[in-house]
């Protein structure tokens, strides 16, 4: 009897064994998959930042190449100092043109005699190149050694052109004075550059009666140390018409008329007297 008790007994125990291990196994299983996937999702962040760092590693590259190549190119366009008045004395246009993209360059730079760049295409009567420097910021009133300027030569020598585009485009100083103490009306009047006279007196800014050291005004110069001839008395007339003052007199007393008088310039005389 107590065979078979303990014999049924046997048989329940192991029937319960079998079931706690089979309920263990999917909990194992389980337990798998969730290692599994924890692993899987750390490779994936890992890879996020690798991918990141990457990134941000080529950004930077990127961006110190730019930097690079930027400033490479800037370099490019530092001109050589001294290289300016050169360009000027051969009409080297194209290499004006080079030596003005350098912001830094100075444009004012000056030759043994003082003469800036403007001054020397103002010379040389060029055009071109006087207009790219006005351009540029080139002071028209900055003088050499002997008080020339580019506003002051161009209205003195007859540079038409450059005149009227350094009346245009800058600000010519009628404070500045040449060696002889006239402004750009005297000696354009006293030359016969009637164009240039014509410009000024147009213009307005230049003070038509200034007197120079001798005391000659354009008017005064016109008449005194020329030959009375057409462009003279059409100088003259231009002159009266714009306002000039008749009764001026040099260091010696004399006025226009009284120069008409003794060289014997009818014409002009007649023109002072009215």
């Amino acid at each position: 009897m107590y065979r078979g008790i303990f014999l049924v007994l046997f048989i329940l125990l192991a029937g319960c064994s079998q079931t706690t291990m089979s309920t263990k196994t999917p909990t194992s299983s389980s337990q798998s998959l969730t290692s599994e996937s924890a692993i899987s999702e750390a490779n994936t962040k890992e890879t996020d930042q690798t991918s990141e760092t990457t990134l941000h590693s080529t950004t930077e590259s990127i961006n110190q190449t730019s930097q690079t190549e930027t400033a490479e190119t800037s370099e490019v366009w530092r001109a050589k100092v001294g290289s300016l008045i050169p360009a000027v004395e051969s009409n080297a246009i194209e290499e004006v043109r080079r030596i003005l993209l350098d912001p830094t360059y100075p444009i004012n730079e000056i030759n043994e005699k003082q003469e800036s760049p403007l001054l020397v295409a103002t010379h040389q009567n060029n055009v071109e190149i006087a207009k790219l420097l006005i351009d540029a910021g080139a002071d028209v009133n900055q003088q050499d050694e002997i008080q020339d300027s580019p506003y002051l030569y161009a209205g003195a020598e007859g540079r038409t052109e450059i005149l009227a585009y350094i009346l245009e485009h800058a600000n010519p100083d009628q404070s500045v004075r040449n060696r002889f103490g006239g402004n750009a009306l005297i000696p354009a009047a006293e030359k016969g550059h009637i164009e240039n006279v014509k410009l000024l007196l147009a213009d307005g800014r230049v003070n038509i009666d200034l007197q120079n050291n001798p005391g000659y005004t354009a008017l005064i110069e016109a008449v005194a140390l020329r030959d009375g001839s057409q462009v003279y008395q059409d100088i003259v007339k231009l002159l009266i018409d714009a306002g000039a003052d008749k009764t001026l007199k040099d260091n010696t007393g004399r006025t226009a008329s009284d120069y008409a008088k003794e060289l014997g310039y009818g014409n002009i005389y007649r023109m002072l007297q009215e």
